[in-house]
């Protein structure tokens, strides 16, 4: 989708300095609703400090980011001198805020609560959209075990979408290296975000898990009608389900538009896919 109407996301002049580290440079993009966006470079490109300041791990050094959440309202962060008609600028957001108002992310390296059993790791992840007070959860009212009820049909949902239902009782921990993985998307969607942030899905995943995993993106963003970034090295992955793809070397954007051009343009195949994939489809 494109037009003003369906943005979801604007990204200006970002960047990220630790020290004397200019690890993001002026990084601009600007998702719409509905879209799955890639982020490719090199290890070492900046491409996770770029998801750390979109989910408010990081408070970024400069420039600013123009989240839309549900009700279509525009949340600014950052230190540009812009009119915006804003719930009001601020300089940053926690990952606690931002998850509120519809982004949710996964991590490169895995983190789940390992030693709570699988159904729990879910159940976390809803307990924000909880309508009981506290006097509620003390007298056990009934709104409480309304909410109980919602969560518990819920999280089985989820399970269930990921074929791991049949495991909930069992410790994260003890899941395969790929079922890890779709728990904790499935703990990211437990949150209903607009916006989810894909930090290497597949990374450490067989063929075949990566091929399971490139239908399921493809199936959760038209079932949840999310608007996703993703970050990856896998190219068949990339290449197969992305729209379009920014490209990161060196904290900057050195190519952004659609698949075949990125796979072609001189700039990205020097600094990033190599001189055999400028010949070879990743997709064949």
């Amino acid at each position: 989708m494109t037009g003003t109407e369906a943005l979801l996301l604007r990204v200006t002049d970002l960047s990220m300095v630790f020290g004397g580290l200019r690890a993001v440079s002026d990084f601009s993009c600007s998702l719409f609703q509905g879209e799955l966006v890639g982020l490719i470079g090199p290890n070492g490109a900046g491409k996770t400090t770029v998801f750390n300041m979109l989910s408010g791990l990081y408070t970024p050094t400069s420039g600013e980011i123009a989240f839309w959440d549900r009700q279509r309202r525009v949340h600014v962060i950052g230190d540009r001198k812009k009119n915006h008609p804003c719930l009001g600028r601020v300089r940053r957001l926690s990952p606690a805020q931002l998850n509120r108002i519809g982004v949710a992310r996964t991590f490169q390296n895995i983190r789940l609560f390992s030693n709570l059993t699988v159904e729990d790791n879910v159940r976390i992840a809803l307990h924000a959209g909880r309508r009981e007070g506290p006097w509620d959860v003390v007298f056990r009212l009934p709104r409480f075990y309304t909410d109980e009820t919602r969560m518990v049909a819920r999280t089985g949902e989820l399970l269930d979408l990921f074929k791991i239902g049949h495991k909930k009782h069992e410790l994260a921990r003890n899941l395969p290296y790929g079922e890890q993985r779709k728990l904790e998307i499935a703990r990211a969607l437990a949150a209903n975000p607009v916006l989810l942030l894909l930090d290497e899905p597949a990374a450490g995943m067989n063929p075949q898990e990566t091929g399971e995993l490139m239908k399921l993106i493809s199936f959760i963003r038209e079932e949840f009608h999310l608007t996703i970034l993703l970050i990856e090295h896998d190219m068949h992955l990339v290449m197969g389900i992305c729209e379009r793809i920014l490209v990161l070397d060196y904290g900057r954007i050195i190519a952004a538009g659609l698949p075949e051009a990125i796979r072609k343009d001189p700039a990205v195949v020097k600094a990033y896919l190599g001189e055999d994939a400028a010949v070879q489809d990743p997709r064949e």
